[in-house]
């Protein structure tokens, strides 16, 4: 398959952290990234072990947020040191992709 390089990056949140909109507003207004996706989980469980699910008894949910995004490997480099200090250890994944021209 033929195409570009690019780096997806995968970040884990909660509903409860409010991280996925800022997080959202920074990519699209700062760092101007190809492309976001923000998908909200229906169950998850992370290092604390306590599952969350979406049930209509809930009254406050914290369901789990990812966040992907994807753009040239040296933006992304300088997106991810931008961002370490903001995202707990462990909840951002990257890795190399091609997108199709």
């Amino acid at each position: 398959m033929s195409g570009t390089e690019v780096t997806v990056v995968r970040i884990y949140t909660s509903e409860g952290q409010g991280q996925a909109d800022n997080l959202l507003k920074r990519l699209h207004d700062w760092e101007h990234v190809r492309g976001v996706t923000v998908y909200r989980g229906i169950a998850g469980f992370g290092a604390s072990g306590k599952v969350h699910t979406a049930k209509l008894v809930d009254l406050a949910l914290d369901l789990p947020i990812i966040v992907e995004f994807f753009d040239a490997p040296d933006k992304v480099a300088a997106i991810l040191e931008h961002l370490s200090a903001d995202i707990k250890p462990g909840h951002m994944l990257s890795w190399t992709a091609q997108v199709n021209d």
